[in-house]
Order: structure tokens, then C-alpha cells, then sequence
């Protein structure tokens, strides 16, 4: 099966960089957690091989897998969209919840897959990002969410960008709870999911070279004032303008979201 932002060449045992182009060994490839070897270019990942890197061995709990997106507005082919998503990327949503260990702590954790229509929010993304929050207040949980988004699913209309405002309300009852937010964007974070739940972390990391803005590269070229700058909408210009707190390569990401729930969490809570 070819991956999204990998071509493949002839022989399953070589791949070739979506960026540079050259050939890499498929084996120190996935060694690499699929970052390039020669130019550094982070390929993306589905969201069981993020969890996979990301939380303590076998500790990961799925939650609120099932449920599933229906056809609110009979829009024209939507189900088959649906489906298509469900066949790319072996999930049923574009986001995976639950609970985990990192670093021998508890945390809610939630993981977006872009090869699901695009990881964008329609009303059951946006109910499953609701209740990781929503899970971490009532048990005291910290929440980390990995974001990959085109932005809000056009299919759903109105209903889709209500998920917005619901999102930010959740977060908020997760910081009335006292507990610590972290995001990580990753390839691409834009639109409704980064002008929504994405932006209101506590601490904002980033993956080097992701996507990160809210309008479409060429509608925000045409809206700008002279000629946008070359890094335009990539995490190292969120980074130099204050919007992301630290960009991190991805082998990495772990051992910084250790260090982050160490330094969040109180003393004296115990390390389960």
C-alpha cells in the first residue's frame, strides 16, 4: 500500500523523499520514524503509528471509537467520502482518543489522521476532541493532541464549524480543571482545527516544515501586502512570530512531552 507523501519506487524496500527526491532504504527509512536522512523532510504519519512512537508501550486505551459520521445535509457523495476515508486510512474518523502513559503518566491523548478526508472536523471529530477534554477535567488527566487538519468538512456546513466554538469551550473546562493542554502541529495544521481548540494550548510545538495557517497558501499570497516571505505559513514563521513555543524534530517529541508534564504537573501527584 503506497503511503500519502512517499512515492515508492519499483522495489518495496526503497522509497523516495517527497522533498528532496532521493532514494532512502526503507528499513533506516522507518528507523528514522520516517524522517528523511538527507534533508530532514518529516513525512507524515497515520495516527496508530503516532501513538505508537509517542506514549509508553501497550498503555494506549482507545475511546469513543464508535462513532462514526453520518449525512446530516444529503450532500452529494458524501458517504462515499466517507468510505473512501475509512479505506485510506483503516479508521473509522479522522482522529483516534483515549488514554495513555507517556513517560509514567497518565494522559488523555488525541491523534489526527490526515489520510481521513483530509483530518478535517465534522461533528464527530469535533464530539471526540470534546470528550478527551472533557475525560482529562473530570479525571484529572493532562491532554496532549497531535493536529493534522485541512480545517473544518465542508459536507456538514454550519454543523461542521459549530465544532469550533464547541471545541474552545471544552478546552476551556479543561483549564477551569487546572490541567495542562499541549498541542502538536504537525503536516498540515490550518483553518477551523488551528482557529479553534489547535491555538489554545498551553504549549504550542510543532514538527519542523509543517503547514501551519489558516487560509489557503494562494487566497492568503492574494490577501497579503507585497510578496509573503518564502517560509510563509510553516512552523518556523508561526515560530519567529510568537504563535508556536517550540519547534521539535520528531524523535524528539517524546522526551519533550515528558519534560512538559514534569514541569506541569504538582510534586506531589503521584507518577501512576
Amino acid at each position: 500500500m503506497q503511503r500519502r507523501g512517499v512515492a515508492q519506487t519499483n522495489s518495496e524496500q526503497w522509497v523516495q523523499c517527497a522533498k528532496c527526491r532521493k532514494i532512502l532504504f526503507r528499513p533506516d527509512f522507518e528507523r528514522a520514524m520516517r524522517v528523511c536522512l538527507h534533508c530532514g523532510h518529516h513525512h507524515r504519519l497515520c495516527a496508530r503509528e503516532r501513538i505508537l512512537l509517542t506514549v509508553d508501550s501497550n498503555s494506549f486505551q482507545e475511546t469513543d471509537a464508535d462513532l462514526r459520521s453520518v449525512d446530516p445535509l444529503g450532500f452529494p457523495d458524501y458517504a462515499d467520502k466517507l468510505r473512501k476515508g475509512a479505506a485510506a486510512s483503516g479508521e473509522n474518523e479522522a482522529i483516534v482518543t483515549g488514554t495513555a502513559m507517556l513517560g509514567g503518566y497518565e494522559i488523555g491523548i488525541g491523534v489526527m489522521d490526515f489520510s481521513f478526508m483530509g483530518g478535517s472536523m465534522g461533528s464527530v471529530v469535533g464530539e471526540k476532541v470534546v470528550r478527551c477534554f472533557e475525560r482529562g477535567a473530570e479525571r484529572r488527566l493532562p491532554v496532549i493532541l497531535f493536529c493534522a487538519s485541512g480545517g473544518a468538512r465542508m459536507q456538514e456546513g454550519l454543523i461542521s464549524l459549530m465544532q469550533m466554538a464547541k471545541t474552545t469551550a471544552a478546552v476551556s473546562r479543561l483549564q477551569r480543571a487546572g490541567m495542562p493542554y499541549i498541542a502538536v502541529f504537525t503536516d498540515p495544521t490550518m483553518a477551523g482545527v488551528l482557529a479553534s481548540f489547535a491555538s489554545l494550548a498551553d504549549v504550542i510545538l510543532a514538527e519542523p516544515g509543517a503547514l501551519v495557517g489558516f487560509a489557503g497558501q494562494r487566497v492568503a499570497a492574494q490577501a497579503s501586502v507585497g510578496k509573503p516571505p518564502a517560509n510563509f505559513q510553516t512552523a518556523e514563521f508561526q515560530h519567529e512570530h510568537g504563535m508556536i513555543d517550540l519547534i521539535v524534530p520528531r524523535k524528539q517529541i517524546r522526551i519533550t512531552l515528558t519534560y512538559l508534564l514534569e514541569m506541569f504537573l504538582p510534586v506531589e501527584a503521584p507518577v501512576r
